[in-house]
């Protein structure tokens, strides 16, 4: 999909007040003796930007607009480096609360909803965005954050929630909470709108059974306003996002080329209007597609895939590259055990050792499993697991996300 005139007329303004700022990014275009782009030929000549460039940027190096203008800062949810540090301004905050409450209404969200709010508030990104779409959609907001499922639950039944805003693996510990309390029928959720962590088909399944709701898979992060940059529609044929906002390409991740529309790579994203931290051209390391043609729903915005994992997923395993994202279709093809798996990989008598722990319930003998399970992934990788079965409800369940791939080989 070729940037528009119009796209590459709000990228110039970009660089020009990234540079008379001399914030980071600004110093990097003048280095690069770049002032404004004429093509989409020109567009595909400026420098990528990645996560290790805002980090260098530590504390304000984004910073792009007047201090006096920037009124919040916010900051990646990673646990390990140097944060991220994205100023916005009044306007980057109506702007995201636009893009945000479109994803609402995209899911067929209104103001008559009542949204259950279960994400962190604080620096990340997640439990404000939420929040400030549903206050710009007019929607009654019952802004819980992470944790407390006990009061979650009570509030959910109090409220009468009709929306539940969570990550995917707190969403589905919720779910199991309501089934084993027998509270079904006192829940009145219709909708979820689920984001930031990749969730399989069988996790979705599950989530939408035990709460009975339709599900929304919300996409964005923290370096690109947070989420609400993106939603897939009732369709379910991908997800729309929004760009008069944004400009996405996909490229390939090794020769950072330009792919076709409906190839898969990586996602990379360009901020037209942002004015605290513009970023050009970032890499995000999402993997995804573009989705050609127009969408059955009748929306003229432009669509990518789900998002199918990350460039930087990837484990090195007895000189084999395995993505989480081949495990977790393996495991989708099997009945008898949850969504929920975790993979340990370790380095023990000098080999790399994988475990993948699968849960099941006691009508199935878990050795036959495991073994099937094992020559399955085998002829998907090309070399065997050791596969343990374990009960349902023994793996772990988080509030926020769950790590899903423990690489103990360099604890």
């Amino acid at each position: 999909m070729q940037i528009t005139e119009k796209q590459l007329e709000l990228v110039n303004s970009r660089i020009a007040a990234l540079e008379k700022a001399g914030s980071f990014y600004g110093k990097k275009l003048k280095e690069a003796g770049i002032s404004r782009v004429d093509s989409p030929e020109d567009f595909a000549k400026l420098p990528f930007s990645e996560k290790s460039d805002l980090r260098e940027a530590y504390p304000l190096g984004l910073m792009t607009a007047p201090e006096e203008e920037i009124v919040r800062i916010h900051s990646s949810s990673g646990t390990t480096g140097t944060p991220v540090i994205i100023p916005y301004t009044a306007k980057d905050v109506e702007d995201w609360a636009i893009m945000f409450a479109r994803c609402y209404e995209t899911a067929g969200i209104t103001n008559k909803d009542r949204i259950q709010i279960t994400p962190g508030y604080g620096l990340w990104t997640a439990g404000i965005g939420f929040q400030n779409g549903a206050e710009r959609l007019g929607a009654m907001v019952i802004p819980m954050g992470p944790g407390n499922t006990d009061k979650q639950l009570q509030m959910m039944q109090d409220m009468e929630s009709t929306v539940i805003c969570a990550t995917s693996s707190y969403a589905l510990l919720l779910g199991e909470e309501i089934e084993k309390r027998g509270i079904r029928d006192k829940i009145k959720l219709k909708k979820g709108v689920i984001g930031s962590e990749r969730w399989s088909q069988k996790m979705r399944d599950n989530i939408a059974n035990q709460l009975g709701i339709e599900l929304f898979d919300i996409y964005g992060l923290t370096e690109i306003y947070g989420p609400g940059i993106g939603i897939n529609c009732p369709g379910g044929e991908g997800m729309h996002y929004w760009d008069d906002y944004l400009y996405l390409e996909i490229i390939d991740p090794v020769t950072g080329k330009n792919v076709p529309d409906g190839e898969p790579g990586e996602i990379v994203i360009t901020t037209l209007v942002k004015e605290g931290a513009p970023l050009i051209r970032y890499r995000t390391h999402d993997l995804s597609r573009i989705i050609p043609g127009k969408c059955s729903c009748g929306r003229c915005y432009p669509r990518i895939d789900t998002i199918k994992g990350r460039t930087d997923d990837m484990m090195k395993i007895k000189g084999v590259n395995v993505f989480p994202s081949q495990i977790e279709e393996v495991l989708g093809g099997f009945h008898e055990i949850s969504s929920e798996y975790q993979i340990r990989i370790s380095h023990l008598d000098g080999k790399d050792t994988m475990r993948i722990y699968v849960e099941t319930t006691g009508d199935y003998d878990f050795n036959d499993v495991a073994n099937r399970i094992a020559a399955k992934v085998k002829s998907r990788i090309g070399f065997t697991p050791i596969v343990k079965v374990v009960e349902v409800g023994v793996l772990p369940r988080s509030e926020k996300k769950t790590a899903r791939v423990i690489d103990e080989r360099y604890d």
